[in-house]
């Protein structure tokens, strides 16, 4: 009779300990054992859910939520253990679902312009992109993440809103590091020429 392994305990507040398993033991393991994925989502279903809102907005996060952790569930046999954290995985999985709504994104965006959402600082361009979230968004930013391409605010989002590391949203996409750098700075260039002529104004 096989030996099991109960999951790791639980700390009061509700998070996983951070003695127990890497994501890729968990992961691995729940191919015998599908019940110890839902560790993965306890893990994770906060950080991926804001990442949803603040490219979304709140009505559409549940939904690409919850999807994003079936498709997860459904490709955990093709999970490389390599990666010892399924984040940029997961955010990846997010990205693509996400992609699907662009045109909803966008309408997203426009919205908050239309809405005022609460100023940034426009003379700390910089500052304001690493910065942003999607309740804080300065008009002229959502109004500039609408005119990015799809790839761009995807690079962008990811380092800016999710705060992965360049080579962790490189493995998202699925492309080299250097791509994703190009598309930040050119996303970051863009924002920043449309704080400035705000500046002028």
């Amino acid at each position: 009779m096989p030996v099991t392994h109960p999951p790791p305990a639980r700390p009061p507040d509700g998070t996983v300990d951070a003695t127990g398993p890497t994501d890729a033991a968990v992961i691995e393991r729940s191919r015998a054992e599908p019940e110890l994925f839902s560790l993965i989502f306890d893990r994770y279903h906060a950080r991926i859910h804001r990442y949803a809102a603040a490219r979304l907005g709140m009505a559409a996060a549940e939904d690409i939520t919850a999807d994003t952790f079936l498709a997860a569930f459904d490709q955990r046999h093709r999970y490389d253990p390599a990666h010892p954290e399924a984040r940029a995985w997961l955010y990846g999985i997010a990205t693509r679902l996400i992609s699907r709504h662009r045109r909803a994104e966008v309408r997203f965006y426009r919205a908050m312009r239309r809405a005022g959402s609460q100023d940034a600082d426009p003379g700390h361009a910089d500052r304001v992109v690493d910065r942003m979230a999607a309740a804080q968004l300065h008009p002229e930013i959502a109004r500039g993440l609408a005119r990015l391409s799809g790839n761009d605010r995807a690079a962008l989002t990811l380092v800016a809103f999710a705060q992965l590391s360049y080579a962790e949203a490189a493995v998202a996409l699925g492309v080299p590091s250097g791509t994703v750098a190009s598309r930040v700075n050119r996303a970051r260039r863009k924002l920043r020429t449309a704080l400035e002529a705000l500046n002028d104004e």
